[in-house]
């Protein structure tokens, strides 16, 4: 397939699978890769020591490209790029934070660099991908990759329509059989229906949750109006790893989009990426008849 995002990353479809915390281990990565997409290594949730021998499992399970996604904001980030340099990763996603101190760094070292573009702004408002695609496509002229909602094959064409070059999917591989993720969590995640998710912690990290006792507890803290501090406190450290990782369906911070709710089975990566880009083709087909 001729496409911007595939001939700049190697791959055969203009599909990115989003390096995830807790979900997006070597597995995953090697096997989205094998299929056809770009697979990401989830650095956010490794330790330095973590993230070389995921980088080096990944390369012995494929002679694919594939990549890192880095939050910039992590506080290990100089031992990050330090790694990924030495371990010679060919494309980087940065994410967190501002990009400008690490592109240089990684372009001049002949890494191809792509930063995701989010804002406290768009999460507050709850900008919608139909919404953002098309006013990033007009202000740019570098690929756009469009990244939220995302999970199956007509709705990757409808990002293309509105002018993306690929798209970024994630709730749709944490369901898969290669992801780090907890089996509770990704059973969590098939069972999920419309408005089992919600958009919490707003004032603190903004993120789509599932609905479990410490998202009641999130709640209860926002609709008496708790300070910034106290959402901090209530949210501690290592509450996505509990969940998400751990599988503490009670007290863990479950972590996932609200396009769970059309996610139905848990499948095996290399699968997902066949279906996805198959009913694409099927979906684009069709438009020929309207």
């Amino acid at each position: 397939m001729e496409n911007r995002v595939s001939d700049l990353f190697g791959i055969k479809y203009p599909l990115i699978q989003a390096g995830m915390v807790w979900a997006s281990g070597w597995r995953l990565a090697a096997a989205v890769s094998n299929a056809g997409g770009l697979g990401l290594l989830g650095a956010g949730s490794m330790y330095p020591d973590v993230l070389r021998e995921q980088i080096r499992k990944c390369k012995a399970a494929t002679d694919k490209p594939f990549g890192v996604n880095v939050p910039i904001l992590y506080a290990d980030i100089e031992k990050h790029i330090a790694i990924i340099l030495e371990e010679k990763v060919p494309i980087v996603f940065t994410s967190a934070g501002n990009p400008k101190t690490w592109t240089p760094v990684l372009k001049d070292a002949g890494i191809k660099v792509v930063h995701v573009v989010s804002s406290s702004k768009f999460a507050r408002e709850e900008t919608t991908t139909m919404v953002l695609v098309p006013l990033v496509k007009a202000a740019v002229d570098i690929p756009v990759i469009a990244a939220g909602g995302i999970a199956t094959g007509r709705q990757m064409l409808a990002a293309m329509v509105l002018g993306a070059d690929g798209v970024q999917i994630g709730s749709r591989f944490v369901a898969s059989e290669e992801a780090s993720s907890h089996t509770l969590f990704k059973e969590a995640v098939v069972k999920a229906q419309e408005g089992d998710t919600h958009l919490m912690m707003k004032e603190v990290v903004p993120v789509r949750l599932l609905k479990n006792k410490f998202y009641e507890d999130v709640k209860a803290a926002e609709q008496r109006c708790a300070s910034k501090e106290e959402l901090i406190q209530l949210l501690g450290r290592g509450r996505a790893k509990k969940g998400m990782f751990e599988g503490n369906m009670v007290e863990g911070e479950l972590e996932i989009g609200q396009v769970s709710a059309s996610i139905n089975k848990i499948m095996p990566a290399g699968e997902i990426v066949a279906e996805i880009f198959n009913e694409y083709l099927a979906a684009k087909a069709e438009l020929k008849n309207l």
